[in-house]
């Protein structure tokens, strides 16, 4: 494709991106472009738009999504903070706005109009969230004098404050894990661990108590009793699809599943491809995970370290929760599946975060001793 003696912009990334990553999420692109032809239409129908108005909008947040995630792949460590600063300040600027004069969505506001588009500023805030954590991680552990660790605690604070405001329970257990995991592997104590731990358990149960919609949720799940249309009509997909499914186009009971293009678009994918499928890709968000953290362990940067480890984690714990759901292991939460389901804000901060992932881990020259060896990414500045 490129000439290695070709040294553009262009020639470069290529010959030092890495390909596994960058297949895996083209790969789940190509699942949801599949996907929102399956799912879409029957939802469309059902609310009396036009049969493919979601499956057109989905090619169209294609285009951006893809160009974000190029984009984003060329810019170097100092590069990706700066972004991630600027990212995470206008995202908490507009949750704030969201909260006074967003669109309120089933007793929600999480929603704000911007040219004509609605926008969803927490799922922006979470990528940027963890490059700045690892930022704050690796200073800390690069100068122990800088409080890092504690900047990063006051800094999940306030954003768990804006999620719960909203209210948004599912987005804050989500940043909440991410941002645990990433504590622990920057060598949280034990201690550390127990009190952070009751703390969350805490909260859990606060939530349970002062938000009846959640304690209404984690009863149906409990006991079954209540209204459990949709993720019994999930299951009834997922079963009656099988190992092999009943075929392209050949699903029924996602006619009448309401979310079936978001939040349940993994029963979609089981009852018209099966099981075996359904396995393909969850063994692909597997493999972003795991190849991360690989990656990360044998870094020697420490915030490239914590922030490659932070991201896949954040992508392999929202999939995991669209798919507990889905399969009746947890109780149910709006979370789409990364890059799968539709929802424009979704795909461009997923986009944004696969950006981030392949740019910190791209190979490259380092000069040691009169050679030019390459290695994971650019040596650690310490500057924003």
């Amino acid at each position: 494709m490129y000439n290695r003696s070709d040294r553009s912009a262009v020639a470069e990334w290529w010959w030092t991106i890495d390909r596994w990553f960058l297949a895996a999420f083209i790969t789940l692109i190509g699942f949801g472009v599949v996907l929102s032809f399956a799912a879409s239409p029957a939802v469309a129908e059902r609310i009396g738009l036009d049969t493919f108005h979601f499956v057109e909008r989905h090619a169209l947040f294609l285009v951006p999504a893809i160009g974000v995630m190029i984009g984003v792949s060329f810019l170097d460590q100092r590069q990706i903070r700066r972004l991630a600063l600027v990212v995470l300040l206008v995202s908490v600027a507009l949750m704030i706005v969201a909260l006074f004069f967003g669109v309120e969505v089933k007793g929600s506001r999480r929603w704000v109009r911007l040219f004509g588009l609605s926008l969803q500023p927490s799922e922006f805030m979470k990528p940027a969230f963890v490059i700045l954590c690892a930022w704050l991680f690796a200073e800390a552990e690069r100068r122990p004098g800088i409080p890092g660790s504690l900047i990063a605690m006051i800094l999940f604070g306030a954003m768990a404050t804006l999620l719960v405001a909203q209210p948004d329970l599912g987005q804050t257990v989500l940043l909440a894990g991410t941002w645990g995991a990433m504590f622990f592997i920057a060598g949280l104590s034990w201690l550390w661990i127990m009190v952070l731990g009751g703390i969350a358990a805490g909260g859990m149960a606060g939530a349970y108590f002062a938000f009846p919609h959640v304690a209404a949720r984690i009863n149906r799940f409990l006991t079954g009793e209540g209204d459990t249309f949709q993720v019994d009509t999930g299951r009834e997909a997922i079963i009656r699809g099988g190992w092999f499914g009943q075929g392209p186009g050949e699903g029924s009971v996602k006619r009448i599943l309401p979310d079936s293009h978001t939040d349940f678009i993994f029963s979609v994918l089981a009852e018209e491809f099966g099981i075996v499928l359904c396995g393909v890709l969850v063994a692909v968000f597997a493999f972003i995970v795991l190849r991360g953290l690989m990656r990360a362990m044998r870094d020697r940067d420490p915030f490239q370290r914590f922030a490659v480890s932070g991201l896949v984690i954040l992508i392999g714990l929202q999939s995991t929760i669209n798919i507990a759901v889905n399969l009746q292991l947890m109780p149910a939460k709006g979370m789409t599946l990364p890059f799968v389901s539709y929802g424009g804000s979704s795909m461009i901060a997923v986009a944004m975060t696969a950006g981030m992932v392949l740019a910190l881990t791209r190979r490259r020259p380092e000069s040691r001793a009169g050679r030019v060896q390459f290695h994971s990414a650019t040596r650690f500045r310490p500057a924003v």
